[in-house]
């Protein structure tokens, strides 16, 4: 890690240009919407533009005491990163929630409300153009956004860009320095100053040849200025690809050959798995190799045992990477990454499921030491900070715009570890993420069962997060994508579905409607589970609009499919929605008696919840039945059950409401 150098002049310019006089001041529209300052550093890849940025936000963090939020507009091969990404990752870096599913102007809206009052700074690093930065900038003008891109931002008005060059001689000569220590600098200043001109002063020209004389400590400065001045510059192609031809051509054959796969790692984002997947050694191997890279500058050491791969080198990898290596040798090592991102989603998912020693062992038998995970926390932390390289792999495995095998488990794999570690409410928006990128692919290929999966995933994280009449909307679509499909299983979720939203909103008559279509199906196929759940399903909805006695038969109905299940929790919860309304019909003996009968079967299936609140059930009926002793003995016996706890009492039908 080398301290920061030189930029004296650049720093002072962006510090001035803080308190420039505005365009809108100037014209004297007073009118126009407030807006926060946004600068520009503008530098080729390789000109330090992300140095001097992450610089000047230290000398300035002070002025702005709400902190610092940090986005990447691109990936290091150029792909550009979404709008809504970038402004989900900004809320989160303020603590504030995104709802799934919402889309880039209600983001934006929630941003410009989470910074409203505040100080802070927002840096977006390596910008495309305008387009990408005009939707992230909040119109608050105590803010402040650095940006830092190749070109200028015409689009943004009030935007003077600070263009980067190369550092100055002795600056250059000093970050030299820093790098292989100031011996050989001593011993031959005039060579150090002839290598910095042969890098054109450019940071990571300079940290590639620094890196490698730190790594040959036998080697002259003035030999290595001599080899890259007697380079021919149109056949290197400038300083940095020079710098980076020298250093690679140095290398041993292996290590070249990883070199040139990195460019395939998801995101950038490279750790000793996704080395070894790419090159087809060790993880081991990998690990000493990826050090040895970062030695050389080749790559950016990160938290957490990861590398990063420098966007100003991946045109230049990915060149070698297509003249040096047979498409099928990159495509077999695209899914030999895929293939040990999936075996490690299962390993995580397997950490964290397993409650018991024997239940771990059982689900990772087969799994590869290497791939194991010590426990749970080490595979949340795991998930954790590779979720953008994770991410990114979903992309890349559906690229081509299928759905092949491999790119379904990766997929199923990364949506049941987020699942599993961080239940679905707290991860809903990448899982919408996921099912929207299934059915973004599906609708292309015409693929009607993965598109209904897909709309129904969508849908239930709706239902979830109280956006109940988009939820609705999708669960129609899926039902069509179901009947495309002649998918049974499909069309009666998607029905049983939009029964359930229908029910959210009030609509019993809908509801029951469509409750009733997905039983006549489960009818049909003798789905003996399904019939049992929604003729509970009806029977709750009958009850909430008061037709009884069609909710008592729909109760009896259920119970009486439990019973051939031999679900006897499923039939005394059954018994006990009968008792229910068998109460509210105004039948109170008939009510007392299934409620009774209800309570033997909770205590035959060992459910001391659904015993408790049955007797408390059985309690309040007797109260009304003017038996106060009785009640009393009931509920003493809950009290024994469960203790004091009200919230002990509560049973949930299959509905999932209480009861």
């Amino acid at each position: 890690m080398t301290d920061f150098v030189g930029r004296r002049r650049e720093l002072k310019e962006l510090r001035e240009d803080i308190a420039r006089t505005g365009l809108d001041t100037l014209s004297g529209r007073k009118d126009m919407a407030p807006r926060a300052r946004v600068l520009l550093i503008a530098g080729r890849p390789g000109s330090g533009r992300t140095a001097l940025a992450e610089q000047f936000v230290h000398e300035v963090a002070d002025e702005y005491p709400d902190g610092v939020l940090r986005a990447r507009l691109s990936a290091p091969g150029g792909t550009p990163v979404s709008t809504e990404r970038t402004l989900r990752d900004l809320l989160e870096g303020l603590g504030r929630p995104t709802p799934p599913g919402a889309g880039a102007d209600e983001l934006g809206m929630a941003l410009g409300v989470a910074l409203a009052g505040r100080r802070a700074v927002i840096l977006l690093d390596d910008a495309l153009d305008a387009l990408q930065v005009d939707p992230l900038l909040p119109d608050v003008r105590e803010c402040l956004v650095v940006v830092t891109s190749e070109g200028p931002l015409t689009g943004i008005p009030d935007v003077r860009p600070c263009t980067l060059g190369g550092l100055d001689t002795p600056a250059a000569v000093e970050l030299l320095t820093q790098l292989i220590g100031d011996i050989r600098v001593t011993v031959d200043p005039r060579a150090a100053e002839a290598l910095a001109e042969a890098c054109g002063g450019q940071p990571a020209a300079l940290a590639l040849v620094g890196g490698w004389l730190a790594a040959h400590p036998k080697a002259t400065v003035a030999d290595l200025a001599k080899q890259l001045h007697d380079t021919p510059a149109a056949a290197a192609g400038g300083p940095l690809a020079r710098a980076f031809r020298f250093v690679y051509g140095s290398m041993p054959q292996p290590a070249q050959r990883t070199l040139r796969m990195l460019p395939l790692a998801p995101a950038g984002i490279i750790d000793p798995h996704i080395a070894s997947a790419l090159a087809g050694c060790s993880v081991a191997a990998a690990q000493s190799t990826l050090e040895d890279f970062a030695g050389l500058g080749l790559l950016r050491p990160a938290a957490n045992g990861l590398h990063l791969l420098p966007g100003c080198l991946t045109p230049l990898l990915q060149s070698l990477l297509e003249g040096k290596e047979r498409a099928a040798e990159v495509q077999l090592a695209r899914a030999r990454t895929l293939e040990r991102t999936v075996r490690l989603l299962h390993s995580c998912r397997a950490v964290a499921e397993g409650d018991e020693d024997d239940l771990v062992r059982e689900k990772l038998d087969g799994v590869p030491r290497a791939l194991r995970f010590p426990d749970a926390r080490a595979a949340a932390r795991w998930l954790d900070t590779r979720m953008p390289a994770l991410d990114a792999a979903a992309r890349l495995a559906v690229a081509d715009g299928e759905l092949d095998t491999l790119a379904r488990r990766l997929i199923a794999a990364l949506v049941r570890a987020l699942a599993v570690h961080r239940g679905t409410d707290e991860a809903a928006s990448e899982l919408y993420g996921l099912h929207r990128l299934v059915l973004d692919v599906a609708e292309r290929r015409g693929l009607h069962r993965e598109k209904a999966a897909a709309l129904l995933n969508l849908a239930d994280l709706d239902a979830e997060t109280g956006r109940t009449v988009q939820a609705l909307e999708r669960y129609r679509a899926a039902l069509d994508a179901g009947r495309e499909a002649k998918d049974p299983y499909a069309t009666g979720r998607a029905m049983e579905s939009v029964g359930g939203a229908h029910q959210e909103l009030g609509d019993w008559h809908r509801a029951a409607d469509w409750f009733g279509r997905a039983l006549t199906q489960a009818l049909a196929r003798g789905e003996r589970a399904d019939e049992a759940r929604l003729y509970g399903r009806l029977g709750n909805v009958h009850t909430l609009s008061g037709r009884y006695g069609e909710a008592l038969r729909s109760w009896r109905a259920a119970a009486a499919g439990y019973r051939k299940l031999a679900d006897v929790p499923g039939q005394a919860k059954a018994l006990s929605e009968m008792a229910r309304v068998q109460e509210y019909a105004g039948r109170p003996e008939e009510s007392l008696h299934t409620c009774r009968e209800a309570v033997e079967l909770a205590r035959r299936a060992g459910d001391l919840r659904l015993q408790a609140a049955l007797q408390v059930r059985l309690a309040d009926t007797l109260d009304r039945l003017g038996d106060p002793a009785a009640a009393r003995l009931h509920r003493s016996a809950a009290d024994r059950l469960l203790g004091e706890d009200p919230a002990a009492y509560e049973i949930r039908s299959s509905s999932g409401q209480d009861i």
